[in-house]
């Protein structure tokens, strides 16, 4: 008998925990006809609600549940991390709580895997229901990491993904501390079939991701798997070089031929606001890569468990 990991990342999400293993465990008749045996991996992270108070009535219920309760909160990145070092199925597959993820859609996956894919993902094909704003910035940051960096990433991907324990075992080797996992399954490889379907709301609760929140892991993405934004900054230095130079020049000529004229202080506050800007930009720019390798250097734990049953 074959075992399926179910990777379950939970954040103050009590309302959801009952809901998500009710409608996950409607798959039993297909993993019986399959001979698979299912392990619920949820991981706790750092909730403030009765979320893991949620998961452990349900682990006295079903042997086959699980929780790792961190000690504070990590971050969902932290989260899939910590449930691929805990599963141990022949198959792994992460899904979202709240039912974003349908798990009405395991057997279709499945059926991929059995034609030789190495993994099965899933990305939406509608944004319904999403702030027009959101999408849009969503849109724009696929197609420019898709641009910048050699590591494909679909636009619409969900992390809902089952996987074999082949390529699993690759993700947990990347045992980098600044994580983004989108651009990790494209960068490890292995070939994939995607499943698309329609935009699914949350069934209970509020989203966790706000733009602002969003905006940062959309940077935590392109530093981790680009270093475009350098080359940009060193184009920057270079063009600003060059437009000094030949202002250098006009000015020399201007005066040789004109005389001197005051020109007008405002226009040099000017130029001076713009070149200073562009240098501050370049500057948070290295900063930005420079505080991802400080952080990488300490070796911190990517996540502390408080309770692992």
């Amino acid at each position: 008998m074959q075992l399926l990991s179910v990777i379950v990342p939970c954040y103050n999400e009590e309302e959801n925990i009952r809901d998500f293993y009710d409608e996950l465990m409607k798959n039993q008749p297909f993993f019986d006809k399959r001979d698979l045996d299912v392990e619920v991996i949820y991981i706790d992270d750092g909730s403030k609600d009765h979320t893991l108070e949620e998961i452990k009535k349900l682990i006295k219920e079903d042997s086959r549940v699980h929780v790792v309760s961190f000690s504070r909160n990590f971050g969902k990145e932290a989260g899939i991390y910590a449930g691929l070092q805990k599963a141990k199925g022949d198959y792994v597959v992460m899904m979202d709580v709240d039912l974003q993820d349908p798990p009405a859609l395991l057997p279709e996956m499945f059926a991929g895997i059995d034609e030789g894919y190495d993994s099965v993902a899933t990305r939406r094909v509608t944004r319904k229901g999403e702030p027009p704003i959101r999408s849009f910035f969503a849109r724009m940051f696929y197609k420019l990491m898709n641009k910048i960096s050699q590591t494909e990433m679909m636009d619409g991907a969900r992390d809902y993904r089952l996987m074999t324990r082949q390529m699993a075992d690759a993700i947990l080797s990347m045992a980098e501390y600044n994580r983004f996992t989108k651009g990790i399954y494209g960068w490890v490889g292995f070939k994939t079939k995607w499943l698309e379907f329609e935009n699914v709301e949350r069934n209970k609760g509020q989203t966790k991701w706000n733009f602002w929140k969003l905006l940062m892991y959309s940077f935590e993405g392109i530093t981790a798997f680009s270093t475009a934004p350098l080359a940009f900054a060193s184009i920057m230095g270079v063009v600003f070089c060059i437009l000094a130079f030949v202002l250098i020049i006009v000015i020399i000529v201007r005066t040789s031929v004109f005389g001197d004229p005051t020109s007008g202080w405002p226009s040099l506050v000017c130029i001076i606001s713009l070149v200073s800007g562009v240098q501050l930009l370049c500057l948070g720019v290295i900063g930005q890569y420079l505080s991802k390798t400080y952080m990488e250097v300490k070796k911190r734990p990517i996540y502390i468990a408080k309770e692992d049953i």
